[in-house]
């Protein structure tokens, strides 16, 4: 329950991927972890913690063994951004010449329902004028200050049936017109800025449910963006918790996976190479140590998956079916949608076991496509075998949605002892597996 507690913190203080992100630079400090610049030269240290942060929005941590022998690197990777509603640059618009509405479009692909008749507010950052400088400053508006207001069904009998469209149906009221403040005259006023010096903003929506712990046992945690920072927390304490010395442990939380990656700091970016190649270079290794090192290697891609449905069970595949407070779950696809294999499912549920960890295996029906997630995209940029993983939820990309509390501690543990790990691969596909 304690680690489910700290997870709603986590989320509550990440409304946006800017504020995820500052949340885990803010643990690595206080874990001890030095922040590198990608603009500086690396000087790193055998036994040294590191991390850096590409535009804010993601970041790479990592350790440096003292035993250079043999050397793998041991990653996850795990993303800051959830579907939302950003605003757009020209944000101002009227209606009925009474009411101040906010001009957004969709990311990722929002559940726009959930969105309805709830306190929503805004978070992000903006971009300010400050002497011969631009600087970037969070947003976080901590107040109940938008609502996109449902229609009634006296005005529209097709409600229940309502397709949504995100130009109409979805656009925020913020005020009357005869208020003194609009959106950036509050935004400029959070941060002790003056109006006209916000050059441009990244902002979205956010949902202002704090989250909660329910059921009869209190055996459920229900949230907004549980898809993916649960996932992106339970790596990072495990990442933390472990101590590996023969392995560099790498840690990353990619933004952008909800709208395909294809970002400087997604995980089709070369970030996380870039960042291994400067490891490399630092620690003084050559190519052929390096190719070495990539082949003994693992990632783990973790980005969550669907439980059954209680209302919905036939939605599922009959078999490979996963359940709240059952264990973490391994990913499977014959069109590599997951990068899993029979070799990495294998590796990871022995790390499960060896942690005494419950392992459920997912895959869609055969007649549903299911989405992809990180892994494909980063083994693209860095070739090594790779399981996809995740906890088993419900409403997946709705405002608020649904995990097991158990769920979170499994994952914690396994990471912890994969991050624990170290592998080296043999003949034939054989991997040996070693503390």
């Amino acid at each position: 329950m304690k680690d489910t507690k700290d997870l709603l913190k986590f989320i509550q203080d990440s409304p946006s991927c800017f504020h995820a992100i500052k949340n885990i630079s803010d643990r690595l400090d206080e874990a001890g972890y030095d922040l590198l610049l990608e603009n500086e030269k690396w000087e790193l240290e055998k036994g040294g913690k590191y991390y850096v942060v590409r535009n804010q929005s993601s970041v790479i941590a990592f350790t440096i063994p003292k035993d250079l022998q043999a050397l793998s690197f041991n990653m996850s990777a795990s993303h800051s951004d959830s579907p939302t509603f950003k605003i757009k640059p020209n944000y101002e618009l009227e209606s009925a010449g009474v009411y101040s509405q906010l001009n957004t479009e969709s990311y990722g692909g929002p559940v726009m329902s959930t969105w309805l008749d709830r306190p929503l507010s805004v978070a992000g950052r903006i971009i300010v004028k400050e002497a011969d400088a631009i600087c970037t400053k969070l947003v976080k508006i901590d107040k109940d200050l938008l609502v996109i207001p449902n229609i009634a069904p006296h005005m529209n009998p097709e409600i229940n049936g309502m397709k949504y469209n995100p130009q109409i149906d979805m656009v925020p009221l913020i005020s009357t017109k005869e208020s003194k403040d609009g959106l950036y005259d509050i935004v400029a006023k959070s941060v002790n800025a003056k109006k006209e010096d916000i050059l441009a903003a990244d902002l979205f929506l956010y949902v202002r449910d704090r989250g909660h712990i329910v059921g009869a046992d209190s055996e459920f945690i229900m949230a907004p963006q549980l898809d993916d920072l649960s996932a992106a927390y339970g790596c990072l304490a495990g990442f933390l918790q472990a101590a590996n010395n023969k392995s560099v442990n790498i840690y990353v939380c990619f933004d952008n996976e909800e709208v395909g990656s294809r970002t400087k700091q997604g995980a089709g970016s070369k970030f996380l190479s870039d960042t291994i190649d400067r490891i490399s270079y630092s620690l003084g290794l050559d190519k052929e140590a390096v190719s070495c090192a990539l082949a003994n290697s693992f990632m783990v891609s973790a980005d969550n998956a669907h439980a059954v449905h209680p209302n919905q069970p036939g939605r599922t595949d009959a078999k490979n079916k996963t359940f709240l407070n059952k264990g973490v779950v391994i990913k499977y696809n014959a069109n590599q949608s997951y990068t899993t294999d029979a070799i990495s499912g294998a590796y990871f549920e022995t790390i499960c076991k060896n942690a005494d960890v419950p392992v459920q295996k997912f895959t869609n029906r055969s007649d549903v496509r299911g989405g992809g997630t990180l892994g494909a995209i980063s083994t693209s940029q860095v070739s090594v075998n790779s399981v996809d993983i995740g906890l088993p939820q419900l409403a997946m990309h709705s405002s608020t949605e649904t995990a097991g509390v158990k769920d979170i501690e499994y994952l914690i543990a396994a990471m912890k002892e994969f991050y624990s790990s170290h592998s080296v691969l043999m003949v034939n596909g054989t991997y040996k597996i070693e503390k």
